[in-house]
């Protein structure tokens, strides 16, 4: 009976050791779970300031040279030398290609034959005029002859009036010889190249020169835009203000420099329903070419009182657009607005929001309405990083 008390008491007293172990632990679990409860969650939000704003509207363009010339021959010949370096940098009447001008030597001092000869034909008359002009006083000669002197006299002026345009004309064709640099620019590659025979009347131009020191963005916007706009000017929600045009790059990046609207044309094309605009931008880095597509930004006027938010912010839905905004108590609640275009990257709310409300752009798919959260404020968030000091690494467990 002995080893069976004993073993009924080890029963018993395994039993205690137990039920005290639960006995403790459940407080302590208790304590864990409340302690290790889902904490309300994070989200982003910004704090919305009423006060005037730039209607923007990006429109889509094309950049092209504030000035193209294309190089052209303006006399006939063979083309013996190119004088440049294509794709460099030229200056107006630099000379580019070099045209053989024995033929135009030749024609300017033909030319120059010709004016001598018109000369001495016109000092000739001269003499017979003016001894004319002495006899037919005398009756020495007749009227009808010194008439024909006088005549023939002018006709040689003429003769030499001619002579002397053929000998300038053959001047000029000798210059064009050389085929200079209309503009200055950079040059593209050449059309030709030696041996080439060259015509003045060819479509054909020798090379290209663009100036990109500045260049221009045509684009176009709709009619029922400006429209709308005109609408917006006069009922006095608009008001007209010089300011800035901005370029966004293919790649989606700003262009550093800021441009200027140069003008719009007053007339829609009637194919597309569009008017086309032109903004100037300086491009002192070369870094915009002609050809490329941009995105421009331009601003169309201001709006007095209104309240613009990030574009994440706007929630679209069936019944229209809302934000969620954050209240003192840290919930959630949503609020119907009305959008009226964009100011650079932002919505420019039009009604639902005063201005001071905190607005969630950052998280939105966490919450519901009513829910409790932990705002952070978004301007905070990007200084965190810089500002933080970094985490230190946990402790190694001890062994």
């Amino acid at each position: 009976m002995l080893p069976s008390l004993k073993k009924s008491v080890v029963l018993v007293l395994a039993a205690a050791s137990l039920l005290a172990a639960c006995g403790k632990g459940g407080p302590e679990g208790a304590a864990g779970g409340a302690g290790g409860g889902m904490p309300p969650p994070e989200v982003t939000v910004v704090t919305t300031q009423a006060g005037s704003a730039a209607l923007t509207r990006d429109l889509s363009g094309r950049i092209t040279a504030v000035r193209t010339a294309e190089v052209r021959a303006r006399v006939d010949g063979i083309l013996e030398k190119r004088l440049f370096n294509e794709g460099g940098e030229v200056k107006a009447g630099q000379s580019l290609f070099k045209i053989d001008s024995r033929v135009l030597e030749a024609n300017a001092a033909t030319a120059k034959a010709a004016l001598a000869k018109a000369k001495a034909s016109v000092s000739i008359a001269k003499q017979t005029a003016d001894r004319y002009r002495q006899l037919v006083g005398e009756q020495g000669v007749s009227r009808q002859e010194f008439d024909q002197a006088e005549a023939q006299l002018k006709q040689a002026e003429a003769e030499m009036a001619a002579a002397e345009a053929e000998v300038r004309r053959s001047g000029v064709d000798l210059e064009y010889a050389s085929v200079q640099a209309p503009i200055s620019g950079r040059i593209g590659r050449a059309l030709v190249s030696e041996g080439a025979l060259l015509n003045k009347g060819t479509a054909t131009p020798l090379a290209t020169i663009e100036q990109i020191d500045a260049v221009y963005v045509d684009f176009n916007q709709s009619g029922a835009d400006l429209l709308r706009l005109k609408q917006m000017t006069k009922a006095g929600k608009l008001k007209q203000a010089t300011l800035p045009v901005d370029l966004l790059l293919e790649d989606g990046t700003a262009y550093a420099h800021s441009g200027k609207l140069l003008f719009a044309e007053q007339t829609i094309d009637p194919t597309t329903g569009t008017v086309t605009l032109r903004a100037e931008f300086p491009n002192p880095d070369h870094l915009l070419l002609p050809g490329m597509f941009a995105t421009v930004r331009v601003a169309q006027g201001a709006m007095d009182s209104t309240v613009r938010v990030p574009q994440q912010a706007i929630v679209s839905s069936p019944q229209g657009q809302f934000v969620y905004v954050v209240g003192s108590d840290n919930k959630v609640a949503p609020a119907p607005v009305k959008t009226g275009g964009f100011s650079g990257k932002d919505w420019i709310v039009l009604s639902g929001l005063k201005g001071g409300e905190r607005v969630m752009i950052d998280g939105i798919q966490k919450v519901r309405p009513g829910a409790v959260v932990t705002p952070i404020d978004a301007a905070a968030a990007k200084s965190a990083p810089a500002s933080a000091p970094a985490a230190s690494a946990p402790a190694p467990a001890k062994k």
